[in-house]
């Protein structure tokens, strides 16, 4: 769908009653909340097509970070891979499956280092067949043991009663980054994202107006973004020379913490 109106706009689906055409503002701020870097995208592209883009424009024009804490949105092999590589620590949250109800989910398929292959909860081999453009290596099971088999309702809607598995060829970073969620040094930098970035967006929008934009097309609302950051890094700034007491120690950069409108 497209927008008569702002062609450059993107058509936002969240739910069944939360449709409309709108911008995307993927920001950065460091841990005492101030902003730095944003980039402004049309609603319909995924956070995770504009991580790359953002993190290479904050590590050139700042600094590169030791923690990065993300919303689920960015939750991808691709971009834990990318912080593994820059050896950036990960802090990325649950995700729920998103198997349909009442199906087997894919965290019970056991995956085998040794013999490249998935045992289902039957102890049935998934085999390795091939690695599709997306970057997903492809498991199947055999079909004529399938077939039989009393979890076949719960497991497969296939035709050819043929259990079909992917895993991504940088899923390891991925594993890695679940395993970290469970430590209390993630657990303690992401209960800090409601102070910090998520408080950057609700002053955004309800002291700044930026719930809804009057402005049309891609450039105009990244200017107005960039000026608004702007406005609002130099009140957290006047505010902290305002005060009586010395201002508390400003935390250096080091966590960058993203999320999106």
């Amino acid at each position: 769908k497209e927008s008569t109106t702002d062609p450059e706009s993107g058509y936002y689906v969240k739910s069944e009653r939360e449709k409309m055409f709108a911008y995307s503002f993927h920001t950065a701020c460091d841990a005492n909340g101030f902003v730095l870097g944003t980039i402004v995208k049309p609603a319909n592209v995924h956070d995770s097509q504009v991580f790359h883009e953002l993190f290479d424009q904050l590590k050139d024009k700042v600094c590169r970070p030791k923690v990065a804490a993300v919303d689920a949105g960015y939750k991808t092999p691709a971009i834990a891979k990318k912080l593994q590589e820059e050896g950036v620590h990960p802090v990325m949250p649950y995700k729920r499956p998103m198997t349909p109800k009442g199906y087997i989910r894919k965290n019970e398929f056991v995956y085998d280092e040794y013999y490249d292959c998935f045992l289902c909860p039957q102890n049935q081999v998934l085999s390795y067949r091939t690695t599709n453009r997306e970057g997903y290596r492809e498991y199947v099971s055999d079909p004529r043991i399938c077939e039989t088999c009393p979890l076949l309702a719960q497991c497969t809607k296939s035709q050819n009663h043929q259990k079909l598995v992917l895993r991504h060829i940088w899923q390891d970073a991925l594993d890695e980054a679940e395993h970290l969620r469970h430590t209390e040094r993630n657990r303690d930098i992401y209960a800090k994202r409601k102070e910090t970035i998520e408080r950057v967006f609700a002053d955004l929008k309800q002291k700044h107006g930026l719930r809804w934009t009057n402005l049309k097309g891609l450039e105009k609302n990244a200017m107005q973004a960039m000026l608004v950051f702007a406005a609002m890094n130099l009140k957290k700034l006047a505010t902290w020379s305002w005060r009586r007491n010395t201002p508390p120690t400003p935390k250096s950069p080091i966590s960058i913490h993203l999320f999106i409108i």
